[in-house]
């Protein structure tokens, strides 16, 4: 069962949010970090990508840029820019993108459940990109960026959304990308420890976005418990910061693929090998989007295809087979365009839904890539059935938007 707990959030005051709030530190390289922070010394990516404070070119794994981080983060809690909150308490944050609202429970994960996989995973993590936040929680002491969670809905905690976000949000405005950001603090001790007892009855967690933040705050919790002879379980670093969505509240978006080639082949023997796997029809030139699960859109010559693979070319029984991403990766990459690896082959990019149809075109039609493929967007149930099933999706199969924005609220490992 999930064991969450409320936590003394460490956050900035209401009239500096706007100013301290930023985009997680993964989805932007330094000169944008430093582009985007120029003139506000308040902005967080001075804590999640300090090597913005050095010269450009600087390594962001340099020791002095760890360090740097806590000088900052110790700077900010100085200034009053952060500021924590004198008791336990549990928020919700919500996002809004094109009118639709998703509302989450801002809380304390629990380590042991990650351990145990009761907070589960369907992506592989990297050990250096672990290394890396490890590093940033260890010389901070604390969670700065949020992980994103889902969990099977639930009447009462829904019930619980509706009446906090009844009342006046604690934060309220809309970030220079355009999405909305709200945000209530829950005060009321009755409801809080409804919130805990009810995330107890609740058998597991499932990691939507963040899979190496959530390896890092887990292992380096367990790296304290390991190095405290008096260790407990209760102390603060046995939970991590994280967001925990209603599974029905969250849209999964598409994740495409560009290659740059055909393996040699012409446009016309490269349709005339689809036509093998996949019933083909040519669309036309108007940007054409995949309708169902199992179609394909693809961009080739000027053109948008619909591919519907033949019967038998896929296994419906197996949660990984059936997924459109393993479709698209075994018959038309693997066997037909000889991209064997989607971590390293640098044949192939992948490119967000959320840049639209429009990107793929563009790449094509500038003669960067020769093909594009749009695929239907994985679901939430497929998510958590092959979570559930002990397996792991092939890489690039899941984009969720909007993004959390970071430092709406931070965890201290000793508070």
């Amino acid at each position: 069962m999930a064991k969450v707990k409320p936590f003394k959030g460490l956050r900035p005051p209401r009239e500096m949010v706007t100013e301290v709030a930023s985009r997680p530190y993964d989805v932007l390289n330094s000169d944008e970090a430093r582009a985007e922070s120029e003139g506000n010394e308040k902005s967080l990516y001075h804590i999640i990508k300090p090597e913005i404070d050095f010269e450009p070119g600087t390594d962001e794994h340099d020791p002095k840029v760890y360090g740097k981080a806590l000088a900052n983060f110790e700077a900010f809690q100085r200034n009053g820019w952060l500021v924590q909150d004198n008791e336990e308490h549990y928020y919700i944050y919500a996002q809004t993108m094109n009118g639709r609202t998703q509302y989450g429970f801002v809380i304390a994960a629990n380590v042991d459940d990650y351990m145990q996989n009761r907070i589960k995973k369907h992506e592989l993590t990297r050990r250096d990109k672990e290394e890396d936040r490890m590093k940033h929680v260890r010389v901070n002491n604390a969670n700065i960026e949020p992980v994103f969670f889902a969990f099977p809905d639930n009447a009462e905690l829904e019930a619980i959304i509706k009446s906090v976000v009844s009342g006046a949000p604690e934060y309220d405005f809309i970030a220079p990308d355009g999405f909305g950001h709200h945000f209530w603090v829950i005060d009321d001790r009755k409801t809080i420890d409804r919130i805990t007892e009810l995330f107890a009855e609740i058998p597991y967690l499932y990691i939507a976005d963040g899979h190496h933040r959530t390896a890092a705050a887990a292992l380096v919790g367990n790296e304290k418990a390991k190095q405290n002879p008096a260790h407990t379980g209760n102390e603060e670093y046995n939970y991590f910061l994280a967001v925990a969505f209603p599974a029905s509240h969250l849209n999964i978006i598409d994740y495409n693929r560009v290659v740059r080639d055909l393996n040699g082949l012409s446009e016309e023997e490269f349709l005339n090998a689809l036509n093998k796997d996949f019933v083909v029809e040519d669309k036309g030139v108007d940007e054409y989007r995949p309708g169902r699960l199992h179609e394909f859109s693809m961009y080739l010559g000027g053109h948008w295809y619909s591919l519907v693979p033949r019967d038998g070319r896929y296994d419906d029984s197996d949660p990984i087979g059936q997924l459109d991403v393993t479709i698209s990766s075994d018959l038309i990459l693997r066997d037909i365009l000889g991209i064997h690896d989607l971590r390293s082959d640098k044949r192939i990019d992948f490119v967000g839904g959320i840049r639209g149809l429009g990107e793929l075109k563009r790449r094509v039609d500038s003669g960067e890539m020769k093909v594009a493929l749009a695929l239907y967007p994985v679901s939430m149930d497929q998510l958590m059935r092959i979570a559930d099933t002990g397996n792991i999706m092939p890489p690039k199969t899941t984009w969720f938007e909007p993004k959390l924005r970071s430092g709406l609220v931070i965890h201290k490992l000793d508070d």
